[in-house]
């Protein structure tokens, strides 16, 4: 919040705030400049300090502040509209914000005509046009209904998303229905945590003991602000879909005529109020209440993560284990979520590929976690390392496991059948060798059973073939259903249902059509993540039976 260095940020707390409509804090902006110069101004207040004095000392205040936290578009453009603002502080004048912005706005795009192309700019201007020119008059019509300090709270964060709403449907086509009240209850914490911040990263190069203990309570500040954005984006829709481009935002500007005038009325006014408010109880309380999303008596949840693996299945209430971690921490995360699992007792890496391994942290947040199974022939060193240096850190055991060992989690008993690490199988070259590494599992609950095989490729399926390949019901098609597929395997299954898990208009060109059409012509019924999303496996009449989000 200080620097903008968010190299080392966790990704899902990054999902999070631009959930929350809270990215803004992730940038160093005006705001930070502006917190710092209000601290600077109360201090010189309190020390006595004439206004001359005040103002530059602000000055410096400001120039020190953007040397540490490096110049952006967004920090050259507060500073030097700030440092206009200063000088007519200290000159006594009156300062206009509006032509010290449209002024700044000028001369930064003079000197770098490439700023008027950027987004990030362009989104920097737009919130401090808003809270220049809307925030005060809005500040001012609550004020009489409400305590000053709680309408200026309320209108500051307003006008902002107000402002830069517009832009934002032209980006990403998304409209953020839970920035307002995210940043009205992460304000608070704002300005602590980043002046105690900026001070600690003046005196650290001095006294790191004396920064450290000025951070701590920075520290309190920026946790609280990340909570706020994991419940804010926890929301129901937080984030809503919208038209991008010029399409999005003539809708927007129609929508925002109609809502004004219907406002301008009293009992317009009245009528808003009571169905935003009916809203709001609709969607917190009684949309939760009769969501049937996890299915009810879930076995298995086949998380949407988009081009990689991330399976859940349950082991006892708040439980479960995981195969796979799927390509990015986000998805796999808020998939746990949604099934409410907060203990790990086993998660299984099937082979070191970034589309299997790149979400483990995402599985370890905030979850207690009992052992990782990993594959015991390591092809893919550098996913491998990675892997172990991160279990090693957070001190969780890392197995390697032998065809045969099993497990009981709940209603599942789960048997590895493979790989054998005395004969690793040679594939396509370095990836199909570490694909046919894939750890390989059989599960079976009372009421049917599921082959979970990983990335095996037609060698690891014909060795399997050869030891005896178990007729399941449910069959995690390998390797996202690509064309190198043993047509005796999948028959050999003898599945009812297949589950591909792939991410839409992926580059691999999966799942492959010759594999859809085998399983088809088999009589297996086949389900697509790309197209249905998160899938769950359900009991269902003494049987299982597959359940996509959203249908249950």
């Amino acid at each position: 919040m200080v620097v903008g260095d968010v190299s080392r940020l966790d990704a899902q707390v990054k999902e999070d705030f631009a959930d929350a409509g809270l990215s803004h804090l992730n940038a160093v902006s005006g705001a930070n400049l502006a917190i710092v110069a209000g601290a600077v101004l109360v201090v010189g207040r309190f020390a006595g300090l004439p206004l001359v004095a005040r103002g530059a000392l602000v000055v410096v205040a400001m120039g020190g502040f953007a040397v540490v936290a490096r110049p952006s578009p967004s920090v050259l453009r507060a500073l030097v509209m700030g440092t206009v603002a200063a000088i007519a502080l200290g000159t006594g004048r009156s300062r206009d914000g509006m032509a010290a912005l449209s002024g700044t706005v000028l001369l930064l795009i003079l000197f770098n005509p490439g700023l008027a192309r950027e987004y990030g700019f362009a989104l920097s201007v737009a919130a401090t046009g808003g809270i220049l020119v809307l925030a005060p008059r809005w500040r001012d019509r609550m004020a009489v209904r409400m305590p000053a300090w709680m309408a200026e709270a309320i209108a500051v964060p307003a006008a902002a998303q107000a402002a830069v709403t517009p832009l934002l449907v032209l980006m990403s086509g998304e409209l953020g229905l839970a920035a307002i009240p995210a940043n009205l209850l992460a304000a608070p914490a704002v300005a602590p945590a980043t002046v105690l911040g900026f001070l600690a990263a003046l005196i650290a190069p001095i006294s790191m003991d004396l920064a450290q203990l000025i951070v701590r309570p920075a520290g309190l500040s920026a946790s609280w602000i990340i909570t706020v954005a994991e419940w804010a984006a926890e929301l129901p829709l937080a984030t809503v879909g919208w038209p991008a481009g010029m399409l999005g935002l003539v809708l927007l500007a129609a929508i925002s005529v109609a809502v004004w005038l219907v406002l301008r009325r009293q009992t317009g006014r009245r009528l808003a109020i009571a169905l935003a408010g009916g809203s709001l109880i609709a969607v917190l309380l009684v949309g939760p209440a009769t969501s049937t999303w996890p299915a009810r008596g879930w076995l298995l949840v086949m998380c949407d993560v988009g081009q990689g693996d991330a399976l859940v299945l349950s082991a006892g209430e708040g439980k479960a284990v995981v195969v796979d971690a799927g390509p990015e921490p986000g998805p796999v995360d808020r998939c746990l979520r949604r099934l409410d699992v907060h203990t790990v007792p086993l998660l299984v890496l099937t082979h070191p590929h970034l589309d299997h391994v790149g979400g483990l942290t995402g599985v370890l947040r905030n979850r207690r976690i009992g052992a990782v199974v990993v594959s015991p022939i390591r092809v893919s060193q550098r996913e491998s390392t990675r892997v172990s240096t991160e279990l090693r850190t957070r001190k969780i055991p890392e197995w390697v496991v032998r065809p045969g060992t099993r497990w009981h989690f709940g209603q599942a008993e789960i048997t590895v059948l493979a790989p054998n690490a005395e004969d690793p199988i040679q594939g396509q070259g370095e990836g199909s060798m570490t694909n046919n590494a894939s750890v390989v599992l059989l599960v079976r609950w009372p009421t049917g059973s599921a082959l979970l095989a990983g990335d095996l490729e037609t060698e690891a399926e014909d060795t399997l073939l050869r030891t005896g390949v178990p007729p399941v019901d449910i069959l995690k098609v390998p390797h996202h259903g690509s064309g190198r597929q043993s047509p005796a395997f999948l028959a050999a299954t003898r599945s009812r249902a297949a589950l591909i898990s792939v991410g839409a208009d992926n580059n691999y060109g999966h799942p492959a059509q010759t594999t859809i059409s085998r399983l088809t012509w088999l009589g297996t019924r086949v389900y697509r993540t790309d197209r249905a999303g998160d899938l769950a496996v359900i009991p269902h009449q003494g049987r299982l039976a597959v359940v996509p989000r959203g249908t249950s």
